[in-house]
């Protein structure tokens, strides 16, 4: 019987115990959960993410580097803006871990004939860079995207920098 009425007068300051070891261990279980959402997640989801994509491909459409390869001016012009923000989203969303699926051609494949350089992959990075800054993408969310960016290059460089 003691046992029982022991028991019985410490469970409150059991319960303390445990509220408060719990609160001090939010902030750690927080940041797990934080770490275990995807990119894609993280990110906003689809409609953050195009939003982010449509910022960047009206900026790749008026740059002037790119512009300026006959190649890339003639693939623009074949293909409809509304079209290209569409794949681009897809992929984005897929790429960083939404459930979009993404039905394009290889990154290689869609820009073999496009002869890019290396000043203009540097190009289209500033403007990805400016977006990215403009939608106020955390450092580590942007960290992560140029990473998946840059993953692409040896698929989409052909050329030497242009002097």
């Amino acid at each position: 019987m003691t046992t029982s009425r022991t028991f019985t007068k410490a469970l409150p300051f059991l319960m303390v115990a445990v509220v408060v070891l719990l609160s001090a261990a939010s902030p750690a279980i927080a940041q797990e959960k934080m770490a275990a959402k995807s990119l894609y997640d993280r990110l906003g989801g689809t409609y953050a993410i195009a939003s982010v994509v449509d910022d960047f491909i009206e900026r790749l459409l008026v740059n002037d580097i790119l512009n300026a390869n006959p190649a890339i001016k003639a693939a623009r012009d074949a293909v409809p803006k509304a079209g290209l923000k569409y794949r681009v989203t897809a992929l984005v969303c897929q790429v960083t871990g939404g459930s979009e699926t993404y039905s394009g051609r290889s990154m290689k494949e869609a820009h073999k004939h496009l002869n890019i350089t290396e000043k203009e992959w540097q190009a289209m990075v500033s403007d990805f860079k400016k977006t990215l800054d403009k939608f106020k993408v955390p450092a580590k969310e942007q960290g992560e995207l140029i990473a998946i960016v840059e993953s692409t290059k040896p698929d989409i460089v052909v050329g030497k920098m242009a002097k």
